[in-house]
């Protein structure tokens, strides 16, 4: 992939395994994810706080239930099932 994400879609790059994946506006991070590495979920809902991942780089647009404010405003944890990205790139733990 090359260039910049068309509008409303972002890039996800996993550091640990080196994938680097579009997230399309009707995809969420945890369906791409899911094709490349096991990840731990339960709800797809961001109730339950099964698929939170550590964000290294880029800064969450948090959409989740479970995160607290102080959680959400550090922009360090991320829910993959519901969250999005407010930057182009965001860097996972993965």
């Amino acid at each position: 992939m090359t260039g910049v994400p068309p509008p409303d879609s972002f890039v996800v790059e996993l550091r640990a395994s080196g994938h680097r994946l579009e997230i399309g506006p009707d995809r969420s991070i945890l369906e791409e994810v899911e094709k490349h590495v096991p990840v731990d979920f339960t709800c797809r809902k961001g109730e339950c706080g099964s698929c939170v991942q550590k964000v290294l780089e880029g800064r969450p647009a948090h959409r989740d239930t479970v995160l607290s404010k102080r959680a959400k405003e550090a922009g360090k944890r991320i829910t993959i099932c519901v969250s999005r990205s407010e930057t182009d790139v965001l860097v996972l733990d993965l």
